[in-house]
């Protein structure tokens, strides 16, 4: 009967889409403006506004019941807007037969989907989650909603046999890769069709849009007969991050929040209206609850600098970051379970962060070579400390942060703080640096990461604040120039991958940034040599950037001598790479995939196959010139 019920509750949802999507006769959610001025701060723009007020209207498109949990489809009431319903779809979740819980809102990034894996991997540990999808995507066993089926929605193609119920927004457009009207834009205030307000106005901002959605979703959640109402939680990864800050910045109802690659970068001064009211230090000015900050150290869209102003912004005394070396936009167990453990503690009371670890930068040294020192928190046994500095000039632009290469200095134990030498080519380039403990874990956690891929962590990483100097301040401090260029780029000795990264740290293949530090920069007509031991006869795949080269590796207990010049990594194309000029990342890996744009198709290029055997071992990764090529 139940299985019949969803059915027909379906059916008739869907035979009614005109509902949500045609005039509706309700009061509008938001007040008109007073004589035809937008709010001009961030107070003003939601003043009045009351999240709990509406009715949400709550359909239940799909019902099921997996390993002990309770997961639906559903859709809720966002509000009324230029006299059109909005409506928001979202998967919720959570144990079966328990009592009052803690609730979290999960917000997806960019190209995301609302994730069923998100909400069952929460609730098996004891949470309430929606997951809401505000770009109108959803991804659940028997409910995938991709950009296509969206359009048949967006078309009203009800007889279609793909189409669902999702995300309407009605009279307005905050929906994301691709937006209903191509010329929409995340950035924008200005006054359009599908905007709510005719004049330049706050209102008409997507992320304004969203985050009036996710507030209604603490509504659903408060709502709930298994949901304890007073530890309510927020999350999300990349734009999810910013949609995270700026719901944390203005609903008291969140009791921990902990945004992910975003919500701290977008800080654009070209337009004063955008900067007061959307733009996230504006925001982060209004954030009081405890937060955590998963940020890595190469991210494109969360930068690691503007992490320091994030942390010095929030009004709240209570927070942690976590910046995993060399990673962008992606991180792995040990850094992602902190979201878990930030909620356990503020909404569970089972956990408790260590504080986070005290440093400091010596520049005026004896010997004139910078110390950095981190004093962890004791009150966990510490499994490690490792240190990260990266000294390269450049602009903090897009390209430049997921290129900088992290120098890992060694720390010693002195004491209760651990120290680290950092030795720099050259005093006239600014420098970062900053510290991670590594704990371990009472018990694994198992979680949902970024991408809702499932991981189980059995240790975590807490990061310090990063020291940032400038060139003049290294100068008067006396810090001196320490030359330690050389062609050996890698050794592969002890601690090698700590400058290196893989997003999958259980296999082999990994990459680094070494070659786009200035120490490791190309001679004149060089040559890059590797030396490679491989027990089976397989193919190996050195990528650099956009290009790569596959090598046969003949097999045995003998080490082979690869040598490789520029013009034999060819992209997708097959184009031959020109030189060693602003090379940034460097790979190594049993296969790849090349994609390059040819007259606005994508041409794609495969390299490699399978490994076959145990690891291959690497040395002397080099630049020379050798006769015996």
């Amino acid at each position: 009967m139940r299985v019949t019920y969803r059915v027909v509750l379906y059916s008739l949802l869907a035979g009614c889409q005109w509902f949500a999507s045609t005039a509706f006769a309700g009061d509008e959610s938001l007040p008109p403006l007073k004589d035809g001025r937008a709010p001009a701060n961030l107070e003003a723009l939601w003043a009045g506004y009351d999240p709990r007020k509406e009715p949400l209207d709550t359909e239940v498109l799909m019902e099921w019941e997996e390993d002990g949990v309770i997961l639906r489809v559903v859709r809720y009431r966002i509000g009324v807007f230029k006299g059109r319903k909005s409506m928001m779809a979202a998967i919720y979740g959570f144990p079966k037969g328990g009592g009052k819980i803690p609730g979290l809102v999960q917000i997806h990034g960019g190209g995301q989907y609302a994730d069923f894996n998100a909400v069952l991997t929460n609730a098996k540990r004891g949470f309430a989650t929606v997951s809401i999808a505000w770009a109108g995507r959803i991804n659940a066993p028997g409910y995938r909603v991709n950009p296509a089926v969206v359009q048949l929605f967006w078309d009203g193609a009800t007889q279609h046999p793909d189409y669902k119920l999702t995300t309407d927004w009605g009279a307005l457009d905050a929906y994301h890769a691709p937006c209903r009207n191509p010329r929409n834009a995340f950035a924008h205030v200005s006054p359009h069709p599908w905007t709510l307000d005719p004049v330049d106005s706050p209102r008409n901002n997507p992320w304004f849009l969203c985050t009036l959605a996710a507030r209604r979703a603490l509504t659903f959640l408060e709502q709930q007969p298994e949901v304890d109402a007073s530890k309510l939680g927020v999350y999300g990864h990349s734009m999810g991050g910013k949609i995270t800050v700026l719901t944390t910045a203005v609903d008291s109802r969140v009791k921990a929040s902990a945004p992910s690659c975003g919500g701290i970068s977008d800080r654009p001064t070209s337009n004063p209206l955008y900067a007061a009211t959307i733009a996230d230090g504006v925001n982060l000015k209004h954030v009081s609850c405890p937060i955590i900050f998963l940020s890595p150290s190469n991210d494109f869209h969360g930068r690691i600098d503007d992490l320091q102003k994030a942390v010095d912004e929030i009004r709240s005394d209570d927070w942690r970051v976590i910046c995993a070396p060399h990673h962008n936009h992606q991180d792995t167990a040990e850094y992602e379970v902190a979201t878990q453990l930030w909620f356990d503690q503020y909404l569970k009371g089972e956990f408790k962060f260590p504080a986070t670890p005290d440093s400091s930068l010596e520049l005026k040294t004896g010997n004139g070579i910078p110390v950095f020192s981190i004093t962890p928190d004791p009150s966990l046994p510490v499994l490690s400390v490792d240190i990260y500095y990266a000294h390269q000039a450049g602009k903090d632009g897009m390209e430049n942060t997921i290129a900088r290469f992290w120098h890992h200095a060694k720390a010693v134990k002195n004491g209760e703080a651990w120290t680290a030498k950092l030795p720099l080519a050259r005093n006239d380039q600014p420098l970062w640096v900053y510290g991670n403990i590594t704990y371990p874990l009472a018990n694994p956690v198992t979680g949902a990461g970024y991408y809702y891929g499932t991981y189980t962590a059995e240790m975590f990483t807490l990061s310090s604040r990063m020291s940032s100097v400038t060139a003049d301040q290294l100068q008067a401090a006396g810090v001196r120039e320490t030359p330690t260029a050389s062609p050996l780029i890698e050794s592969f000795g002890e601690d090698w991958e700590k400058e290196w990264f893989s997003y999958k740290p259980n296999e082999w293949p990994r990459k680094t940034h070494k070659l786009h530090d200035p120490l490791w920069k190309a001679p004149t007509d060089a040559e890059l040599a590797l030396d490679v031991q491989s027990e089976n006869a397989n193919s190996l795949v050195i990528g650099i950037d956009k290009h790569a080269a596959q090598v046969d590796l003949t097999g045995g207990v003998e080490w082979q001598s690869l040598v490789l010049s520029a013009s034999d990594f060819k992209d997708a194309s097959g184009k031959p790479m020109s030189g060693w000029t602003d090379v940034k990342e460097f790979r190594l890996s049993a296969s790849e995939r090349l994609v390059a744009k040819i007259e606005g198709k994508d041409v794609v290029l495969v390299l490699g196959n399978a490994w076959k055997g145990p690891n291959p071992k690497f040395r002397n990764l080099r630049w020379g010139n050798f006769s015996f090529r």
